[in-house]
């Protein structure tokens, strides 16, 4: 039997793909590393897709179409190669595997008080039962060690497992990291974002987070390289954009929401909160004052179709409380806790909604 090439394309063009309905001739299925060796013929049909469900029937039909078409002399049977080009998807370890909840706290703009609601929302989250950690993922500017009077803290290395890992420090029942306790407050953090990045990532996979039931990440103003290394680090089930009432500030919170609603990011947004909602003088605490403007972050939030979670007042104790090392939050007796206990309490009651009909947020791949 005189065998060649064409005659083998040419049986196989009666094969269609059941994908597609076309013939893998034209459909470029077949690969061109046909071999001809006497009346053996060996070739590959390349597959798109892993595990293609068609796989093992089209191989059939290939050496059942080589049989009826050129001869049933031709030793097919065997010799045809399934090829996968799409390579599986790796299984990425979970860094945090006993953390239930990542929230990260977001702004636009900075100057808004993003660090004020991350550390207070920590706080009052720890104050309503719950296991909770606060990273301070503002690499270039974190505050959280002033405001937690943890100014001197140099956090140690505890063996888990045989690996040593960082012990995260304990305030207020809630366990904190921040690259603030690493370096000399009194000088200029410069890096470059590739350093930052890595910064970032060793204080999320190389430290004892334990078991946590809320992990606050308090993210750095703007959208930049530590967003995108946080959301391909780790699945945030949602996320919280932070801005005070006026126009300038909720333009760059719109921004902020768009980034995590990309559909190459897809974070869930949880919903805004309204810093600096109105001004209260403290020997008028009914009295309200709006210096920003009013309602803008509702009106934002209706515009963007996300929940405005809270709106916090601002008093001349937050910042004192601030200073002083001691969030506001901690304060049981002003009436900004239990603005912070409020929104505490709807960020439980959409992270729980969020869970029960959306699966878990994947971390972002990256394609090199």
């Amino acid at each position: 039997m005189n065998l060649y090439p064409k005659l083998i394309l040419d049986a196989l063009s009666h094969v269609r793909y059941p994908g597609t309905g076309e013939d893998i001739v034209s459909s470029g299925m077949v690969d061109d590393n046909i071999r001809i060796e006497g009346n053996k013929v060996s070739f590959s049909i390349v597959f798109g897709k892993q595990n293609d469900a068609f796989a093992k029937s089209l191989v059939k039909a290939a050496e059942q179409a080589i049989i009826t078409y050129v001869g049933a002399d031709v030793e097919i049977k065997g010799n045809i190669t399934a090829v996968f080009n799409e390579q599986p998807k790796q299984v990425q370890e979970n860094p945090l595997p006993k953390v239930k909840n990542i929230i990260a706290v977001s702004s636009g703009k900075g100057g808004v008080g993003k660090s004020t609601v991350a550390s207070n929302l920590a706080i009052a989250l720890a104050e309503l039962g719950y296991k909770v950690g606060l990273l301070d993922a503002d690499i270039h500017g974190p505050s959280i060690p002033k405001m937690f009077g943890m100014e001197d803290a140099r956090p140690l290395l505890e063996d888990v497992d045989g690996k040593e890992m960082i012990k995260p420090e304990e305030k207020y029942g809630i366990k904190v990291l921040s690259i603030g306790f690493f370096i000399d407050p009194k000088s200029a953090l410069v890096w470059r974002g590739g350093m930052a990045s890595n910064a970032l990532k060793q204080l999320i996979n190389e430290a004892n987070w334990g078991e946590l039931d809320y992990f606050v990440l308090d993210l750095p103003p703007g959208t930049g390289d530590i967003h995108l290394t946080l959301v391909q680090t780790v699945g945030i089930t949602g996320a919280i954009v932070v801005s005070t009432p006026q126009q300038v500030a909720l333009a760059d919170a719109r921004k902020g929401i768009d980034m995590f609603q990309n559909e190459k990011i897809n974070v869930p947004v949880l919903g805004l909160v309204e810093n600096m909602a109105w001004f209260t003088p403290q020997e008028l605490p009914n009295n309200k004052y709006y210096i920003f403007g009013k309602e803008g972050c509702k009106k934002l939030a209706e515009e963007m179709n996300v929940p405005l979670l809270g709106q916090i007042p601002i008093v001349q104790s937050i910042c004192e409380c601030g200073d002083a090392g001691e969030p506001i939050a901690t304060h049981t007796d002003s009436i900004v806790h239990e603005a912070f206990v409020d929104l505490a309490s709807a960020v439980v009651e959409r992270t729980e909604l969020r869970n029960a009909n959306s699966a878990p947020t994947e971390k972002v791949e990256t394609h090199k």
